[in-house]
């Protein structure tokens, strides 16, 4: 009685909401938190209908795994096509300033140091990841992945949260956002083409290069540099948004990655059902996803000794990957990869909250599962 009530509401609310669109006036009939709720019940909603259709879905379909030995060698694959190579990259950093001194961070409690690194790649696209160095270590590294949002200045508070743990955090923001910079680039019959949003990175696919290199070329960078030059117990990796996405795949195809969560990060293409859930090119770019589709990903995320993949969702996210549609695939994922002989894989649905972020309830929760 209670969810047919609900439904109910919901319907009610999203018919009001488009009859308030018809008459102009919707912005002096409903505050800000209102439009924000029935925007997300909408997306709730429509989720719900679209299960019906989906909900028989059964991943061993997509799952093209026969052993364990073809996991590593759809690895390779991935490599072969980001880095035309069956190995990660040992390239390091073009340039790093130790003791680097950024007013917007001086607040941050338990900051022993800052490290920024330069990495320039093809075309000149650069990554300037900030390390940040605790005083008191646990001797763990998170590598803390921000979205489309802005730079990791947005996060401000997340690093500071796993600061107060004492992990040393290496944080990234997403090609041509933040402080990374939107090169012009000559392209041939074009011209000088400014390269600003991610769906421009096409421009710059040949026959042996993928702009998917963009993503994954500081996270790798960075990580040998750390290898190289200090030592940790375990690396770490948590993202939101588009960074949940980075997050979602580079675990894939490296396992120096020990525990991985993805927040609000990705869904499989085929229940990607609204339009806020497409995202940009990199997530169903078709060159990559055929190698590896979401489900084989998540297996290879997971797949791995005292390896574990989350995805986190926010079932009222305003931004993207509302809702529970996720629980489709969640048994069977979790199945597949427990009969695999190592590995853990797991979705957390965090209704304590109403916004695109990772709340202090799943911040909490990563900062004990990874230190557990």
């Amino acid at each position: 009685m209670i969810k047919v009530k609900s439904s109910i509401l919901v319907i009610s609310l999203c018919m009001i909401f488009v009859f308030g669109l018809s008459l102009g006036y919707l912005g002096s009939e409903f505050t800000e938190s209102e439009l924000i709720l029935i925007n997300n019940e909408k997306k709730i909603l429509s989720n719900s209908i679209d299960n019906e259709s989906i909900k028989n879905l059964k991943i061993d379909n997509y799952i093209n795994f026969n052993n364990e030995s073809e996991i590593y060698e759809k690895r390779t694959e991935l490599l072969n096509f980001i880095w035309n190579d069956d190995n990660l990259p040992d390239i390091l950093p073009n340039s790093v300033q130790n003791d680097f001194e950024d007013s917007r961070f001086d607040n941050l409690e338990n900051l022993k140091k800052i490290e920024k690194l330069e990495i320039i790649m093809k075309h000149e696209i650069k990554s300037y990841p900030y390390i940040f160095f605790p005083e008191q270590s646990n001797g763990n590294l998170i590598l803390f992945h921000q979205g489309h949002s802005g730079g990791f200045i947005n996060s401000k508070s997340t690093i500071q949260s796993f600061l107060n743990s004492g992990f040393t955090v290496a944080a990234f923001s997403m090609p041509l956002i933040g402080m990374n910079n939107q090169p012009l680039v000559e392209i041939e019959h074009l011209g000088h083409v400014k390269i600003f949003k991610h769906d421009q990175l096409i421009l710059l696919e040949t026959e042996d290069f993928t702009s998917m290199n963009y993503f994954f070329t500081p996270v790798n960078t960075t990580l040998n540099y750390l290898e190289k030059n200090y030592s940790f117990e375990e690396f770490h990796m948590i993202g939101i948004s588009g960074g949940g996405w980075v997050t979602t795949v580079y675990p894939a195809i490296d396992t120096r990655i020990t525990k991985s969560f993805s927040v609000a990060g990705s869904l499989p293409l085929s229940l990607r059902i609204i339009s806020d859930d497409v995202g940009d090119f990199e997530q169903y770019n078709p060159n990559f996803y055929s190698i590896s589709n979401y489900f084989e990903l998540y297996v290879m995320s997971s797949f791995g000794e005292n390896r574990e993949f989350t995805q986190i969702f926010n079932k009222y996210d305003p931004c993207c990957f509302a809702g529970e549609i996720s629980k489709i695939y969640h048994d069977q994922m979790n199945e597949y990869v427990s009969n695999l002989s190592s590995g853990s894989f797991k979705i957390i649905i965090d209704d304590s909250h109403s916004e695109h972020k990772i709340s202090d309830k799943m911040i909490s929760l990563i900062i004990d599962q990874t230190l557990s």
